[in-house]
């Protein structure tokens, strides 16, 4: 099986719609990823079927829980997911945050190719970060405990956002240190075809608008 059969039947596994050139498009992200690996070790994961597995088709589980139109991904690595989620939603607007110079630098280089409108890369710890307009989506795959994302990025979030975090095993811990000025909207356990590891996206929103968990400790 090439490497575009295999996305393209992951794709519908999932359920997602896909167009032949949102394929190419991803198909050449990861080519990007994997030659500036060998200089940068931008990721761990070099083998391509690997990489569809564990890289775009993790990315494109969480797509069907996203919502509105302005979305950050906060310590968006090498651009997982929202180098993936912008490809398959030009509709949208996506922000990528990382305090990782050499991972920007990739990130900026990979939207300028995939020729992506609709991504803006800051290179900016999340703490300092002051965005003009505050965010539909705050996003995170891998990047921190709920309550430290929940501390760190409470100000990128819009009264009506949302918190989604993409996590591992079941972060049932993590979930009773939330602080009560937040809560647990929803959670989902999703299944990435060709990859037999524990996924979970957690929908976290505050239903007094805009919160410091801080404040609550």
């Amino acid at each position: 099986m090439s490497l575009k059969q295999q996305l393209a039947q992951g794709c519908q596994q999932l359920g997602i719609s896909v167009s032949d050139a949102q394929l190419e498009t991803l198909l050449k992200y990861q080519e990007m990823l994997l030659k500036w690996s060998r200089v940068y070790n931008l990721t761990a994961i070099t083998a391509p079927q690997k990489m569809i597995t564990h890289h775009l088709l993790d990315s494109l589980a969480v797509l069907p829980y996203l919502q509105g139109n302005r979305i950050v991904d906060v310590g968006c690595g090498a651009g997982l997911p929202g180098i993936i989620l912008a490809i398959m939603l030009p509709e949208k607007q996506f922000v990528l945050l990382d305090s990782n110079s050499k991972k920007t630098r990739f990130v900026k280089q990979a939207a300028i190719e995939l020729r992506l409108k609709n991504v803006t890369v800051e290179h900016s710890r999340v703490e300092q970060y002051q965005p003009e307009h505050p965010f539909d989506v705050v996003l995170s795959r891998a990047f921190a405990s709920l309550f430290d994302m929940l501390s760190w990025c409470a100000h990128l979030r819009n009264k009506g956002g949302i918190f989604l975090a993409m996590k591992g095993v079941n972060p049932r811990e993590e979930r009773e240190q939330l602080p009560n000025s937040f809560r647990i909207l929803d959670q989902h356990q999703l299944t990435v075809p060709g990859l037999d590891a524990e996924r979970h996206v957690v929908l976290i929103d505050s239903p007094e608008g805009t919160q410091d968990p801080n404040e609550q400790i």
